[in-house]
């Protein structure tokens, strides 16, 4: 929770961790959060970048 508010996670972390396993690895428990934020970080830069281009629509492009 951040400031009393609770936060939503943004990546499937069963099937991160899936793959994780798959090569071996684990992750700290800091990683969630950073990970949230850096996919929050990346949709709000291709939604500006949409918007900028007179689009509702995000394309891959944008990312």
């Amino acid at each position: 929770m951040q400031g009393g508010v609770k936060t939503m996670a943004l990546a499937v972390k069963s099937a991160i961790k899936a793959q994780l396993k798959k090569s071996k690895m684990r992750v700290g428990g800091d990683f969630w959060k950073m990970l949230d934020e850096k996919i929050m970080w990346k949709v709000k830069r291709a939604s500006e970048r949409a918007k900028a281009n007179g689009r509702k629509t995000i394309r891959a492009a944008d990312l």
